[in-house]
């Protein structure tokens, strides 16, 4: 099957309505993909990059339909990843000696994908030519890091189709193939997620780029990508929109993700986005569950938004593994010029919120006060978190100078819940031997049936097997299993 783009420019690709991950688990596609494949025939007959892998057999099929092999002058290879070239060997089974134009840094990705150092490269640097007949000429243009080491674009004259590669792409397969035949608002949905997960780092880059692409003064009627549709109608609306992007993009909006074992850290989240609601009711503020939320879809609402919450309770003194796989994330796509807060709820210690707070600063974030609550948020900690979201978002508002009001960045607040009743412990040696205390084998913290544990709601001449189950030790937090009857010998013993 084959697609009329434009004149003796036809598509030759294939659809993928299936495929649901990139770069491994990475990426989730939601929408599917296409992988884009364009064959042009003037003098010279021109294929540009073929399809995945996984499609070789049903692409050299759909071609030899098209046209034989045999006439096929040379190919292009704009990208060497296995979804622009993996169909490449197939190919070169049928046609071996046909020459391939790459860029230098391709011939090592091609070869390292597919072990044929024999072939036919021929390289070609920003600027370079080709003319293909019909008073018409391939322009090459490098554009490294775009987002692979071998990547170029390649530009038609005559035509005026600019064969973009992996820029103003997206991950996003439909029937049409053209961006006026299909839903918009998925259009550029797709096309924030795919700029944001997979190009945001390189975003100095793009506007470098776009603008050599712009000196060269020639005109773009049609912006072919690799993924995705093709740009036909106003296709420089995409350019202009990725220098939107590329420009440290935000909008009036907080992100707040977290994770959470037992919904303390959730509650936390609720109330800090009621918080900020309060003060500053304009802002989207948008809160996902890291356990249960697509992560691309959180990390694209990370590059829209101003400011981002991140919250985790404590494990083994550490954040949560799925908060830290974010962070990770988020440090390698170098968010530019946006603000962050940590907090989360622990019991004995709360290091994942420190954590969380010195990967935010290293990650380039400007970060306010974090905050900790110790175990689950009574009314008390609620209104504490509640206030700690009226008070950052005052910081964070792009609407009013008035609004702000200054938060020292110094080491985050603790918020427990009402004072605890003050008891004083019975030292070890003024235990009688025959009491009915009760010790913890952990920390020697004594239970007196005579005292109780008032803090936790066990009333004086409470016997241990009437204390809750749900009791923890005050001084280690640990349950009533490491409890043991306590003996005066055994003490002074140990």
């Amino acid at each position: 099957m084959t697609i009329h783009v434009k004149n003796n420019i036809h598509w030759v690709g294939q659809r993928d309505w299936e495929v649901q991950d990139f770069h491994g688990t990475e990426y989730k596609m939601t929408k599917g993909t296409s992988y884009n494949s364009y064959l042009i025939r003037e003098e010279k007959t021109v294929l540009i990059d073929t399809v995945d892998h996984r499609f070789s057999h049903q692409f050299l099929q759909n071609l030899e339909m098209e046209i034989d092999l045999k006439e096929i002058d040379f190919i292009v290879v704009n990208h060497a990843e296995e979804d622009h070239s993996g169909a490449l060997s197939a190919l070169m089974e049928k046609i071996p000696n046909t020459p391939i134009y790459c860029t230098e840094a391709a011939i090592d990705s091609i070869v390292g994908h597919h072990h044929h150092p024999e072939w036919n490269f021929k390289t070609v640097k920003t600027g370079d030519t080709i003319d293909i007949g019909n008073n018409k000429q391939l322009i090459f243009i490098e554009a490294p890091m775009l987002h692979w080491p071998d990547s170029m674009m390649t530009y038609l004259t005559g035509d005026s189709v600019l064969f973009s590669n992996d820029a103003f792409g997206q991950h996003y397969c439909d029937e049409h193939l053209f961006n006026d035949e299909v839903d918009q608002n998925e259009l550029m949905d797709q096309c924030l997620r795919y700029y944001s997960n997979i190009l945001t780092p390189f975003s100095s880059l793009v506007t470098a780029k776009i603008k050599e692409v712009l000196s060269f003064n020639v005109p773009v009627d049609m912006i072919a990508t690799s993924h995705g549709i093709v740009w036909r109608d106003n296709p420089t609306q995409i350019i202009h929109q990725y220098l939107e992007w590329a420009d440290n993009y935000q909008e009036d909006r907080i992100t707040i993700f977290y994770d959470s074992m037992s919904n303390n850290t959730r509650m936390m989240a609720d109330a800090i986005a009621q918080g900020i609601h309060d003060v500053d009711p304009k802002v989207a503020v948008k809160v996902f569950n890291v356990s249960k939320h697509d992560k691309n879809e959180i990390l694209a609402n990370v590059f829209r938004s101003k400011g981002v919450f991140v919250g985790s309770s404590t494990m083994n003194n550490v954040m949560m593994p799925k908060i830290a796989g974010m962070l990770e994330e988020i440090t390698g796509l170098r968010f530019k010029d946006k603000k962050a807060a940590a907090f989360g709820s622990y019991g004995w210690n709360g290091g994942a919120v420190d954590r969380i707070h010195a990967r935010l600063t290293d990650a380039g974030f400007e970060t306010a006060v974090s905050l900790k609550t110790k175990w689950r948020p009574d009314g008390k900690a609620m209104r504490e978190c509640r206030e700690h979201g009226r008070q950052i978002a005052k910081q964070w508002t792009l609407d009013s100078a008035s609004l702000i009001s200054a938060i020292p960045l110094v080491e985050p607040k603790v918020v427990t819940k009402e004072q605890p009743v003050q008891t004083t412990p019975i030292a070890v040696d003024e235990h009688p031997a025959d009491c009915q205390c009760m010790i913890c084998t952990v920390c020697n913290w004594i239970y007196d049936p005579a005292i109780g544990e008032p803090n936790q709601g066990v009333e004086p001449g409470t016997a241990w097997d009437d204390v809750p189950d749900y009791f923890l030790c005050p001084d280690c937090h640990l349950g009533k299993e490491v409890f043991a009857e306590y003996s005066k010998d055994k003490t002074e013993a140990a």
